[in-house]
């Protein structure tokens, strides 16, 4: 089993920057990616950015440039930087990890870009 937590949510202003973390515990031994999806009112959940083996990273149309993923292997954490937010980037983010097929998804946090 992985546990997933996410933090690092907010209210930010367009243009501002914020700062996402998932705290992986459990058994992570052969995860072979993490992931950032977002959810927005009436929405379907979409993939915003995913890291995997090696640290290969890749992103949904429109997110590279301003997201970046990365991972902290030693403690098991999965970043997300948002820079340049705006209004569309409001949603429920969340966390997610993958292994021979299996996956695990964190609670999510609230991402609100607004004036």
């Amino acid at each position: 089993q992985v546990r997933l937590v996410e933090s690092g949510g907010g209210l930010v202003q367009p243009g501002g920057s914020l700062r996402l973390s998932c705290t992986a515990s459990g058994s992570l031994f052969g995860l072979t990616q993490m992931a950032w999806y977002r959810q927005a009112p009436g929405k379907q959940r979409e993939l915003v950015a995913a890291i995997g083996v090696g640290g290969k990273t890749s992103y949904a149309d429109g997110m590279q440039g301003r997201f970046i993923i990365s991972r902290h292997e030693a403690t098991g954490t999965t970043y997300l930087q948002m820079n340049n937010v705006k209004p569309e980037d409001t949603a429920k983010y969340y966390c997610n990890a993958v292994r021979s097929g299996s996956y695990w998804w964190g609670q999510g946090t609230q991402v609100t870009v607004s004036s």
